[in-house]
């Protein structure tokens, strides 16, 4: 038995020393074991080789019994872990010292307006974004980056080279991966403190309110009015706070819908979907590829405010961004008393009830 562990561990070391994989290294040991247990069972008793290595097959037979168990024991691990859907996986450990935190948030720290208080709350707080395309791209990566706690991103896209040109998440090598796992690979890679959650599904009335009890605020990057509505009603039912942007070819904008504290809900500024023919999606009117890195990054620092307490978020307000022209506004919208969804006693602005109704593409607009 010495003589085997030593040779074993020169297997090993040898190996390693020639930068074989861990696969080819245990298959050598394996080998060795095949080769010892054939000296145990084919040379006669006595024989010089069969007194080196036991003298007897029974204990081999054994340690290949137990080596086998301990194989398909975490064989079986792997293929468990294979069929565990990626949102249902623990968090994955967190690894790095205090400092190491502490380094990559300094420049959240030193604001005023957020401080160690305002980092915690960032750290701590779950952000729900929908989509994972040209709005939802920018929105993931500076939510991650600023170290988010948790991640959620649904989506049922798949990345298309077609993306590429304005969805910053993703790369040419992740053609025809499901968006959700590649904006979790670019996240996890960006900020490994952050815990992301996938689901690589359509966001619907029958999961949504759900899904949405499980995070402290909702990102809205969607690229379709119905998914819109669908999360709005979601967001007013749980008191949630929606941060909603929208893009169509030079143009965008984006507002805070929360109701419980007294801003409108995205059915009183929007209360019926565009009529047929009028909204276009960016694939049949265009979009300009800095635009949504514009949008998004609003809505990021929108919902950072929302977190952390700090400054005026855009609640009452849309901020509408003309890329073409170089003009910013800002207007006010109000709550509507006859809202479907919201039914508060406030009054709808009227000069806002048919803004951007021409896009129906990323980030549509109603």
């Amino acid at each position: 038995m010495t003589l085997f562990l030593v040779l074993a561990g020169a297997l090993w070391v040898l190996g390693r020393l020639m930068n074989a994989p861990v696969n080819a290294r245990l298959l050598m040991i394996a080998l060795l074991y095949v080769a010892v247990l054939a000296a145990n069972v084919g040379l006669p008793p006595g024989h010089p080789l069969r007194e080196a290595t036991g003298g007897s097959a029974a204990e081999w037979l054994v340690l290949g019994g137990l080596g086998a168990t301990v194989w398909v024991y975490f064989r079986g691990l792997t293929l468990l872990r294979r069929w565990v859907r990626p949102e249902n996986r623990p968090p994955a450990r967190e690894t790095g010292s205090t400092s190491t935190r502490l380094e990559r948030a300094a420049r959240h720290i030193v604001l005023r307006e957020i401080g160690g208080m305002g980092q915690q709350k960032i750290e701590a707080a779950r952000v729900l974004v929908i989509g994972a395309g040209g709005l939802g791209s920018p929105v993931l990566q500076y939510l991650g980056a600023a170290g988010v706690g948790t991640l959620g991103v649904i989506d049922n896209d798949v990345v298309e080279l077609s993306n590429l040109q304005r969805q910053t998440i993703h790369t040419d090598a992740r053609i025809g991966m499901p968006k959700v796992f590649s904006a979790e690979a670019a996240v996890t890679a960006q900020n490994p403190f952050v815990t992301v959650r996938p689901y690589n599904r359509r966001l619907t009335e029958d999961i949504a309110a759900d899904l949405f009890a499980d995070y402290d605020v909702i990102v809205d990057g969607a690229d379709d009015t119905e998914t819109r509505y669908v999360a709005n009603r979601a967001a007013v039912v749980l008191g949630k706070p929606l941060v909603s942007g929208a893009i169509s070819q030079w143009e965008g904008q984006v507002s805070v819908f929360d109701p419980a504290r007294g801003a409108p809900c995205y059915a009183c500024v929007f209360p019926v979907p565009a009529a047929p023919g009028v909204s276009q999606t960016c694939a049949e009117a265009g979009v300009a590829g800095p635009l949504p890195g514009i949008i998004g990054s609003i809505m990021a620092l929108e919902a950072l405010k929302v977190i952390a307490g700090a400054g005026d978020a855009l609640l009452g307000r849309m901020m509408i961004y003309d890329g073409l022209y170089g003009e910013t506004r800002v207007m006010s919208v109000a709550r509507n008393s006859t809202c479907p969804v919201c039914g508060d006693r406030g009054k709808a602005s009227p000069d806002m009830r048919g803004i951007a109704s021409g896009s129906g593409g990323e980030g549509a607009r109603s």
